[in-house]
């Protein structure tokens, strides 16, 4: 079932807005919140995110129906690669060297920004050229 197109980029809105606060403060518990709603949208998919629930629940009811759609896998995958990421970025802020969480957690942001700013899904472009390569390859 397709999904509101306007929900993975609220999502990535308040991801942009916690990451940078990671930044700006180096809190590991907000950046170990981030891993968590990246784990859960990508195990259930983005609307069993915390923000896909926050979205679903407060956001669309007040800004009317959708009228475009878009399939889960992509932004699913998207999450999945920011998990990734903030697992990187956990791992860099508590065990070392600290560069690592700092990098890590900003190319989380800058994914997410670009998601936010120009409705550019960095991780979604990326699972359309992996089911490229790999469709061609069978």
């Amino acid at each position: 079932m397709d999904i509101d197109v306007r929900g993975p980029r609220f999502g990535a809105a308040l991801t942009t807005v916690v990451l940078a606060v990671v930044l700006i403060t180096g809190n590991v518990w907000l950046l170990a919140w981030q891993t968590l709603a990246f784990a859960l949208g990508a195990a259930g998919g983005v609307g069993r995110s915390p923000y896909g629930w926050l979205f679903r629940k407060v956001v669309r009811p007040r800004i009317g129906p959708p009228t475009e759609f878009e399939p889960p896998e992509p932004p699913r995958f998207a999450q999945a690669v920011g998990l990734a990421f903030a697992v990187v970025g956990l791992l860099g802020f508590t065990v070392g060297p600290e560069w690592l969480g700092l990098a890590a957690t900003g190319a989380a942001l800058a994914a997410a920004f670009l998601n936010t700013a120009f409705g550019y899904c960095l991780g979604c472009e990326m699972y359309l050229v992996l089911r490229r390569v790999t469709a061609s390859a069978e």
